[in-house]
């Protein structure tokens, strides 16, 4: 299953970086890879600081496949993570695959979503649709629209919303900065800063700076921070 709202560009898969701390699922999919989109140059790492590194020394592939259940993350932190240091599409490939899973990841930036246990023609499907530029859905699994049904991974969904400046802002308030402070440290008006504000909340669905504060606490925020910059 396909969606095209919100997908990404068109991508051309001739390189990839797997991310899994499984080596023989490592090496399985290298060869799925290699067999279903003829992908010439794979790259794996087992875990996602090791994934930060190789993709900042070694420049960004054209497609990240990563597994959501590694030593040093914690849901979808991962997942943001990387997208703070490249614009490649990012297929979740995880055990773990509800629709609330799905959703979180779809929302939080994954390109795609496949099933771990999948056999070899749905990865096939998802690698054909993320180079058309579709974000794919297996078949079976539905994405879960109403937000009161998500799970708390959905605050990570949210904060991915964020832009750089609305997230070093953020980062700002949870420190106890007020808007003047922020002002002053980020060399921008008042003015700029407070319609920021309000624009993160908004995102975030709160209605006070407190309330912001408690979301970003509930993910490694600051970490996340802290790897964009």
């Amino acid at each position: 299953m396909t969606h095209n709202a919100a997908s990404p560009s068109p991508t051309k898969i001739e390189s990839a970086l797997v991310v899994d701390d499984h080596p023989l699922f490592c090496d399985a999919l290298a060869m799925t890879l290699q067999a279903v989109t003829g992908t010439a140059t794979i790259r794996a790492t087992a875990n996602l600081e090791a994934a930060l590194t190789e993709i900042r020394q070694n420049g960004s592939p054209d497609i990240v496949v990563l597994d959501l259940n590694l030593p040093d993350v914690k849901g979808f932190d991962g997942l943001i993570r990387l997208k703070t240091v490249t614009q490649v599409p990012i297929i979740v490939v995880s055990s773990m695959s509800d629709n609330r899973v799905i959703t979180s990841a779809i929302k939080s930036g994954a390109a795609g979503f496949v099933p771990k246990h999948s056999q070899r023609d749905v990865f096939a499907a998802a690698f054909d649709a993320i180079r058309r530029g579709e974000v794919f859905i297996p078949d079976g699994y539905d994405l879960i629209n109403d937000a009161s049904d998500l799970d708390s991974n959905d605050a990570v969904a949210r904060l991915a919303t964020l832009t750089n400046q609305q997230a070093r802002i953020l980062q700002l308030i949870c420190e106890g900065k007020l808007n003047k402070q922020i002002a002053f440290d980020l060399s921008i008006a008042e003015t700029t800063v407070k319609a920021h504000v309000t624009a993160i909340m908004r995102k975030l669905g709160v209605q006070s700076r407190t309330q912001a504060v408690l979301i970003a606490n509930e993910t490694s925020f600051g970490t996340i921070l802290q790897d964009s910059r």
